[in-house]
């Protein structure tokens, strides 16, 4: 999988917590029309997967915006030092929805990004 469309109300604002937030690089951020942007991030040093920033055009599309997954966590942001970026994202601003925990796969804590959806920041064990 390559690229996975998150629904966004504004671009640059999408931009400015991805990337100045939670630290992902720009991608490409290619303008297509007067309106539409074709605006791709991925977290530091990913290759494989990214996020589309996707401009919702339509009422029934900005009524999805930080509802994609119907309340559940549906991002997995996957991380080598859990203390790390966990008071990385503290510090910026990112709201958590509890404490870390630790589990028999990882270490893990539900965050929500600027629209509201919900993410794991994750250590898995070796």
């Amino acid at each position: 999988m390559s690229l996975v469309a998150l629904v966004v109300r504004d671009y640059d604002e999408a931009i400015a917590f991805y990337v100045g937030v939670l630290g992902f690089e720009l991608v490409e951020d290619t303008r297509l029309d007067d309106v539409k942007r074709w605006v791709t991030v991925r977290p530091a040093g990913a290759t494989e997967t990214a996020l589309l920033l996707a401009r919702a055009s339509t009422p029934e599309q900005e009524a999805r915006i930080g509802d994609q997954t119907g309340g559940r966590v549906g991002f997995f942001l996957h991380t080598d030092d859990f203390a790390r970026d966990h008071a990385r994202l503290m510090a910026a601003g990112v709201v958590f929805e509890e404490q870390p925990r630790n589990e028999s796969y990882g270490t893990v804590v539900v965050f929500r990004d600027l629209y509201g959806n919900r993410w794991d920041l994750l250590q898995l064990h070796p």
